[in-house]
């Protein structure tokens, strides 16, 4: 990864004093060091690429790693990690496909003495996690709704504008964080008559995408322009969650002639600025997306696995007492994110190395 990177990571360590010992003993009395990476799909690139500078980091760092993908299965995610405990990991960092889905293996890691980290997505109902690495996912949501207004002018403009909701998947636990934050910046609009949700959409449930699955979204916006739009009023605007589901949607409104001048497209949200996305953006077929520093995230969950085995206190925490899963309040590092538009989102993308310029401009 970037080289500035790697030196934030270096100056860290040297500042906190931390070192490499510590963690459970294997049955040869030596320290195993061994962090497990159970993450939910390589379908979406950014699990690949956290994944993969996770294991890169922790490796020089001198740990051993186990990554797996559970490719959007429960029941392989959970074997995976059934596995990761019979190879001895000391500390387990889960992005859970269904959040509520694994407490019996959480169960038995912890009687292994296994630390959790809940990684972007919460634990939910269990008392066997340990620490939840997040950005603040009711900040982002309201991030993608002050996208909609600022790229409507719903300040300023008349309206009415005809705008559409879509949300992420329910097994997510930040899913209903990203929807109500998007929401709630639209409501005022809402409210007044300047915003109307044509299709009558309006709740998490009517909105939510299965597994998040672009194909999902594509067939209900299809079914929304069906049923709302033959009429030939336009929409204006699509509250999306992710990336790769305004991918879907675009294709959909792509397919009914939008991206002409007779029919403009809508501006249209997302998260996470995946490549295709940032493309979409700089093709001017989406608005914005949230551009999130994974990275960041990354090196809070690699400083906490560190400092559990080498003996040190955990540092990073900045959230201690927010976050509630139902059954305990997991302690949490929050970090924020920001909106890109076509004006700044080869810049930033660049500045946190996520993309390179060349990758962003098809070079």
């Amino acid at each position: 990864m970037k080289k500035a990177l790697i030196a934030l990571l270096m100056v860290f360590l040297l500042v906190t004093g931390t070192v490499f010992a510590g963690g459970r003993r294997d049955a040869a009395g030596g320290n195993t060091n061994r962090v497990g990476i159970s993450m939910p799909t390589q379908s979406a690139e950014r699990w690949v690429i956290e994944g993969n500078f996770m294991v890169e980091e922790l490796q020089k760092m001198g740990h051993e790693t186990i990554l797996q993908f559970g490719e959007d299965i429960v029941g392989t995610q959970v074997s995976q990690i059934e596995n990761m405990l019979a190879r001895g990991v000391d500390v387990l960092i889960i992005t859970p496909i269904d959040g509520g889905a694994l407490n019996s293996v959480l169960q038995r890691a912890k009687r292994a003495g296994v630390v959790i980290i809940a990684y972007d997505r919460l634990l939910t109902d269990t008392q066997h996690v340990d620490y939840y690495m997040t950005f603040d996912s009711l900040a982002i949501g309201n991030l993608m709704g002050s996208a909609i207004v600022d790229g409507l002018d719903l300040r300023n403009a008349a309206g009415p504008f005809n705008v559409e909701l879509f949300a992420g998947s329910l097994d997510d636990n930040n899913t209903v964080f990203y929807f109500d934050g998007g929401v709630e910046m639209l409501k005022p609009y809402i409210d007044s008559g300047k915003v109307v949700i044509k299709s009558g959409q309006t709740t998490l449930a009517q909105a939510a995408t299965l597994g998040w699955a672009a194909e999902v979204a594509q067939a209900r916006m299809d079914n929304i322009l069906a049923a709302h739009y033959a009429d030939g009023s336009r929409v204006h605007a699509i509250l999306s969650p992710y990336d790769g589901l305004s991918i879907g949607i675009i294709s959909s409104l792509r397919a009914v002639g939008y991206g002409t001048a007779a029919r403009p497209w809508p501006v249209i949200t997302g998260q996470d600025a995946e490549l295709p996305s940032v493309r979409a953006i700089l093709a001017g077929e989406q608005y914005a997306t949230v551009l999130l520093d994974y990275f960041s995230l990354a090196l809070g969950a690699i400083t906490i696995a560190n400092e559990y085995m080498s003996g040190s206190p955990i540092s990073v925490i900045n959230k201690p007492d927010y976050y509630n899963n139902g059954v305990k309040v997991v302690p949490a590092y929050a970090i924020n994110a920001m909106t890109v538009t076509r004006t700044n989102v080869v810049q930033e993308a660049e500045r946190i190395g996520l993309w390179t310029r060349a990758e962003m401009m098809g070079n």
